[in-house]
Formats: C-alpha cells, structure tokens, sequence
C-alpha cells in the first residue's frame, strides 16, 4: 500500500468516529442524531432542495462542504446553537478549538488533499460565498424540522423561545433559502405559543 493510500484510508477511519458524537437534537424514534446522520441528512437536503438555492449555487460544491462541515466535532464534540456558555456556538472559544481540530483532521491527508477539504470547511464556516450561505443554511433548517418532527424537541431542553428561534437560525436560513425560511417559520410558529 502506498503513504498516499494509507493516509487515505486513515483519514476515512478517522471520519467515521464523527456517527458516535451526539447531538441535542432528536431522531423521529426519539433518541439523538449524531453527527455522522446529520452530514448525511444535510446532503440530502442539498440534494432535494437545490431548486431553492439561489442562481449561481453549486449543489456539488454545497454537497462536499456539508459533508465535511462537521468533521472537526470528532475532537470538540457538538454545541448546540441554543447552548449558552464560555464554549458557546460560534464564541471566539469555540471556534479556536474548531480550527486545532481541523489542523490535525484533514491533516492526517496527503496535503493536496487536505488542502482543498480544508479550504472547503473554512469557505462554509466563513458563509460568504453563495455556496457556502446556501449549505450554511440547510444547516440550520435541518435541525428546525427535526424538532417539529420530534414534537418540539431540543427547544424544550433549552427553553428556546420564537424569537430565539428567529435571531438564531432564521436569519441565517433566510439569507440563504429564503423561500424555505417563510415555510418552515409557519410550520415551527405553532410549537411556541
């Protein structure tokens, strides 16, 4: 076997510890997704929603950045976006432990390789380009439909409140598939009053 394959392979190993990092959001039987689920779901949402993705979008491009979004949780674990704290979703903490994380992960890639997938990680992360703004917020509606599947879910656990629900997930789900924004609000209004 070649260095190149091998850490190929090692890479991939590495990978799939991402399906034992569980999240706060429930599954339809009741337990929690783990991460592993949810870059898959994410995919599929991409996948199924790309008529929604505004001009100029590529699907592919979303498709490899939600597959890898998450990968650097294998070392951090997940924080979920209604968390509070010093480690909260996005802190200056938080991201500082995301980007060691991402050094050792697609590191442990033959370098052209890791390169590329890293670049791909920090554009999603950065949600600038279209691309990245579109996959940024299938991110957030994932876990939304999740939850109105679930019955309210998470929200519960965190004493999410509408407004919460608006200032931290809609915005950016708007920014990026509005259409999908006005639908699911109308959907999710029903489980806060």
């Amino acid at each position: 076997m070649t260095e190149r394959l091998a850490a190929q392979l090692a890479f991939l190993a590495e990978a799939d510890r991402l399906k034992s990092v569980l999240r706060a959001t429930p599954v339809h039987g009741g337990r929690k997704e783990n991460s592993g689920e949810h870059s898959w779901h994410l995919a599929l949402y991409a996948l199924v929603l790309a008529d929604q993705a505004p001009p100029g979008v590529s699907i592919d491009r979303v498709i490899r950045m939600l597959l890898l979004h998450d990968l650097v949780e294998i070392d951090t674990g997940d924080v979920p976006i209604h968390a509070a704290g010093g480690m909260a979703h996005g802190s200056a903490a938080r991201q500082a432990e995301e980007a060691r994380a991402a050094d050792r992960i697609f590191g442990l890639l033959p370098k052209d390789i890791g390169d590329e997938l890293r670049a791909l990680w920090e554009e999603f992360e950065a949600a600038e380009s279209p691309d990245a703004v579109f996959a940024k917020a299938l991110d957030r509606v994932q876990p939304v439909m999740q939850n109105i599947a679930a019955g309210g879910g998470s929200w519960r656990d965190f004493d999410v409140t509408f407004a919460d629900l608006e200032t931290r997930v809609g915005r950016k789900v708007a920014r990026g598939a509005p259409r999908v924004w006005d639908h699911v609000r109308t959907v999710a209004r029903p489980f806060f009053e």
